[in-house]
């Protein structure tokens, strides 16, 4: 299979946006997959593989990020990428 590319952008639902927690919850699902996935707001793009990374993204409440997942397993990985934002980071 070829490999995909997907681009979604997400707004920060949750009440303290991308701190400690969430950030370790991306990094974890990303971890699942083999595709490369960024993170991308305001210029700025890391990878969401890393945890210091995720950090330095400023992923304040109610902005928006760009998320984009490329490889084999592109799709899988942002449907659970999605999920995350989509549930506030299960911290409601």
């Amino acid at each position: 299979m070829a490999d995909e590319i997907v681009i979604k952008k997400f707004k920060v639902l949750n009440e303290y946006g991308i701190h400690a927690r969430p950030a370790a919850l991306l990094v974890k699902a990303a971890g699942k997959y083999s595709c490369d996935i960024f993170i991308e707001k305001d210029g700025n793009k890391v990878s969401c593989k890393s945890i210091m990374g995720l950090m330095t993204i400023e992923g304040y409440p109610g902005s928006t990020m760009q998320v984009t997942t490329s490889g084999a397993d592109a799709h899988a990985a942002m449907a659970e990428i999605e999920e995350l934002f989509v549930n506030k980071f299960y911290e409601d």
